[in-house]
Order: structure tokens, then C-alpha cells, then sequence
């Protein structure tokens, strides 16, 4: 199922101020009352399509990434994100250490041959293209929730890159910061928005942006 996922972009102070409105109306996502680390080691191909794509705001266009929270390897999840336009479909597998480390290698892992599969989508990246790692996004994130639409409102602070590919999950890497673009709020649901959360929102005269964290941070490097 594809759902909506509208981003912005936002200074530290008008994330502030509309996170403390959203926390009113709505839950922190359960267990994450401080919020989380997310790290992603994205991957591209040898001519950097997603980039390219990414950058021209194709309308269709994936990614492939490889990702963890609070640095732990006790949970990797292999994905590829979807989109068309503002809608996405994620798929995703979870796998081991040693397959992680294949994948980064430009190895194959093994599959179930199904198309909607993370693992057979990397593996054909692999074979046809190139699937290679690009960089290291890591980033803080507090979640709030509405259940009954399947609404997921995140906040995503201190976003941060990486070229040291193979020192991901690595606490003691040492980022360089995405100057003047530290804060993402993201939007995220099936089909409606509730008024009241469309209502806060639009309230704040929010901006929308197609650039990704991506695309951001691979700009860093490519500068």
C-alpha cells in the first residue's frame, strides 16, 4: 500500500515551537519518549540514478538503503523505499550482520525471488547495476502517532553524513553536520489527514520540500 509522505523543511525554532502544538494533540510513538537515532547506509548505482533522480525530482524513483537505530546491530533492516510523487511503498526485510556486510561488499545475500522482496530488489540492483554504498545519514527523530489514520508525524533534528561507509553502526564516528538544513518534519499517512492535525499544520504556513536527507547529504561530499 502506498501512503502519503509530505516533508518540510524547518529552523530549529519553528520545529520547537509546532512540536510542543503536535505533542498536545497526539501521542509520542510508544517507547520513544526521548526520541531515537536513526542511521542509514544508502546505496546507488555506478551512474548514481537515485541521486540523479533525486535530485531532478523525478516523479518515480527508489532507494536502497541499509538501516539501524541507536547504533545497535541487534536490528538491521534492509529497504526500499517507493515513490510516486508524495505517495510511498516501502519494502522491507530484516537481516543478519554477515548479510549486511555482503551487501556493503557488493555481494548478493539470499533471497525468496519475489519482486516484493528488499532482498531480491537489492540483489538484482547488485547484479544488473552496480548496487553499491554511497554515505552514512544519521539523524535524531521524535515520532507521534494517531492511530485510528495510521498518522505518523516525525521530527528529525541533527541530521549529520558520513563518507566512512564501512564505520557505520560505529558510535564514535565523527559526522559533518547539513548546514541550514538540520530539521525535517515529516507527514506521513494512508489516505486522510484529520482536520485538526491538517488544521495545526497549515496553521504554521509550512514549506513543502521534495529534497531528501539523501540527496542532501550526498551533495555534501560531491561539493
Amino acid at each position: 500500500m502506498y501512503r502519503v509522505e509530505d516533508k518540510y523543511h524547518l529552523t530549529k525554532l519553528d520545529m520547537l515551537l509546532l512540536e510542543k502544538k503536535i505533542a498536545f494533540l497526539l501521542p509520542i510513538d510508544q517507547g520513544n519518549d526521548e526520541g531515537y537515532t536513526i542511521s542509514s547506509l544508502y546505496f546507488d548505482d555506478l551512474s548514481d540514478s537515485c541521486l540523479r533522480d533525486t535530485l531532478e525530482g523525478v516523479p518515480y524513483r527508489d532507494k536502497y538503503r541499509i538501516r539501524i537505530y541507536n547504533h545497535d546491530l541487534s536490528t538491521i533492516k534492509l529497504e526500499v523505499k517507493r515513490k510516486q510523487y508524495n505517495r510511498v511503498k516501502k519494502y522491507s526485510s530484516l537481516i543478519t550482520e554477515e548479510e549486511m556486510h555482503r551487501l556493503m561488499n557488493g555481494y548478493t545475500i539470499e533471497d525468496h525471488q519475489n519482486m516484493e522482496d528488499a532482498r531480491t530488489l537489492f540483489n538484482l540492483q547488485i547484479l544488473r547495476c552496480g548496487l553499491r554504498p554511497k554515505v552514512i545519514v544519521t539523524y535524531d527523530r521524535k515520532a507521534y502517532i494517531y492511530e485510528s489514520g495510521n498518522v505518523r508525524i516525525t521530527f528529525d533534528r541533527h541530521i549529520r553524513a558520513s563518507n566512512s561507509i564501512h564505520q557505520f553502526s560505529n558510535k564514535d564516528l565523527v559526522y559533518d553536520a547539513i548546514e541550514g538544513e538540520g530539521s525535517v518534519l515529516e507527514v506521513k499517512y494512508d489516505e486522510l489527514l484529520p482536520e485538526y492535525i491538517a488544521d495545526t499544520l497549515e496553521n504554521n504556513h509550512l514549506i513543502q520540500t521534495n529534497n531528501s536527507k539523501y540527496g542532501l547529504c550526498r551533495e555534501v561530499y560531491k561539493r
